[in-house]
């Protein structure tokens, strides 16, 4: 007899969950918590079913983890503007990009056309880099020299830079998450 009052205990509190009307989450993104019954897009959550309160799920948002950006040597017309250095302190991804875009500097000598060098990064809070960029990819092919070319550009561009000025929520917001880079040289080259 006393064994089954603990299971009735727990059957009670499980039914007044379930009684409790579904919450409508304001949050972008996300449509309903995901089930395994379901047949429709839902937002993955992390939430405890002993946890008092609403739950709010985890959102991968647009620019998830890493933040990613290309660079080109070249600009095409329509991008000319997103070059151009901010005349205040980077308080936005947008401004950073800009600043981080006006930085590159193609190399002028051993430089090959259309070769993509791709390197991650991260800042502190101050606008220094945490370490060297890290090489991550470049255009199969190519010679050691030519590689070793761009990757100094892309060092001695960075370092010309350096270090940026963040606004104290930019920073924070920054500080040691990665940023990776593409820089693709589409200019012209005679040969």
């Amino acid at each position: 007899m006393w064994r089954g009052i603990p299971v009735l205990l727990l059957l009670s509190i499980s039914t007044a969950a379930d009684a409790r009307p579904r919450q409508i989450n304001p949050i972008p993104f996300a449509h309903e918590p995901c089930s395994v019954l379901d047949d429709r897009p839902c937002t993955p959550s992390y939430c405890s079913p002993l946890e008092p309160g609403p739950c709010i799920p985890e959102i991968d948002y647009p620019y998830g983890q890493n933040l990613q950006l290309t660079i080109q040597s070249v600009p095409s017309e329509a991008d000319r503007a997103k070059y151009q250095k901010p005349d205040h302190d980077l308080d936005t991804i947008g401004d950073l990009f800009a600043a981080l875009r006006s930085c590159w500097s193609p190399p002028s000598d051993n430089a090959r056309a259309g070769m993509q060098m791709s390197v991650r990064f991260s800042f502190n809070k101050a606008g220094g880099l945490i370490g060297p960029p890290r090489l991550t990819y470049a255009t199969p092919g190519v010679p050691a020299e030519t590689r070793t070319t761009y990757l100094n550009a892309v060092n001695s561009s960075l370092k010309a830079c350096l270090p940026l000025k963040f606004t104290g929520g930019l920073g924070g917001a920054l500080a040691g998450r990665p940023i990776a880079i593409r820089y693709v040289d589409n200019r012209e080259l005679a040969k």
